[in-house]
C-alpha cells in the first residue's frame, strides 16, 4: 500500500481520488502533532488501511521527535490497543 505524507495539507493519505483515505493532523504546539480526524472511504474499509495510515503517521511522530495527541477517536483507539508500543509517544 503506498501511503503519502503532505505536510502542507498535513495529512497522510492513501489511494487516489474519490477513493483517498486519509488522516489529517494539526501541530498545535512545538514539539506536538494532534491526530485530529481518520476516513476510509466505505467500499474499502475493513482492508487495514486506517490502520496502515496509523503506523505510518505514528512512525514520522517517533521520528521527528514529536509527543503525540489523539483528537481522532480512531487514533484514541488504535492507540490504546497498542498502548506498549506507542506509550513513550504520548503526550501529558
Amino acid at each position: 500500500m503506498n501511503i503519502s505524507h503532505n505536510a502542507t495539507n498535513q495529512e497522510f493519505t492513501a489511494g487516489s481520488g474519490d477513493q483517498q483515505a486519509e488522516l489529517a493532523y494539526s501541530l498545535p504546539a512545538a514539539g506536538v502533532i494532534d491526530f485530529v480526524h481518520t476516513f476510509v472511504p466505505e467500499a474499502q474499509r475493513g482492508q487495514g488501511i486506517a490502520e496502515a495510515l496509523a503506523q505510518t503517521a505514528l512512525g514520522y511522530a517517533r521520528e521527528q521527535h514529536l509527543r503525540v495527541r489523539t483528537s481522532c477517536e480512531f487514533m484514541a483507539s488504535y492507540v490504546q490497543q497498542h498502548h506498549q508500543q506507542y506509550a513513550d509517544l504520548l503526550a501529558k
